[in-house]
């Protein structure tokens, strides 16, 4: 499997997660993950279970995490009245500058390691979109099916 493009797509994703988390917790004393849960509220906004699936997490481990993020004062958690169990999030004050702050960190070493390595950071950065965007507009569409045997 090495030297195939999808596996080491899937290594350096797998390594530079390592990094951030290690970035992270020196910095800012948070975990990847938890940077990842505040960055979705961030994004798709909306209830937990928008959330859950924009992490491609179960909803029960996105309450977890949740649960944690609203006790450490990052989030604030309100139940919909006459929806059953559903929750709107939202970041606070305090989570949403930790967002900033962290996503700043992120993204300047992470051009700097593209850069050091005589990759064209814009270049990267459009391919990379083209790809999200095929993904996330039609995931089927144009993508032959992995028959796996």
């Amino acid at each position: 499997m090495p030297g195939r493009l999808s596996y080491e797509l899937h290594k350096l994703t797998a390594r530079l997660d390592r990094v951030a988390d290690g970035l992270l917790r020196e910095a800012a004393g948070l975990s990847y993950a938890r940077f990842l849960a505040l960055f979705a509220v961030r994004e798709c906004g909306g209830t937990q279970r928008d959330m859950a699936r924009w992490l491609g997490l179960s909803e029960p481990s996105t309450s977890r995490m949740v649960r944690v993020l609203a006790d450490d004062g990052l989030l604030e958690v309100k139940t919909l009245a006459g929806q059953g169990n559903r929750r709107q999030v939202q970041l606070t004050a305090k989570g949403d500058e930790l967002i900033d702050r962290c996503g700043e960190l992120l993204e300047a070493r992470f051009e700097a390691f593209v850069t050091v390595c005589g990759v064209d950071y814009r270049t990267y950065q459009d391919q990379t979109r083209r790809l999200l965007d095929k993904l996330e507009t039609a995931p089927t569409v144009n993508v032959p099916r992995l028959e796996m045997e």
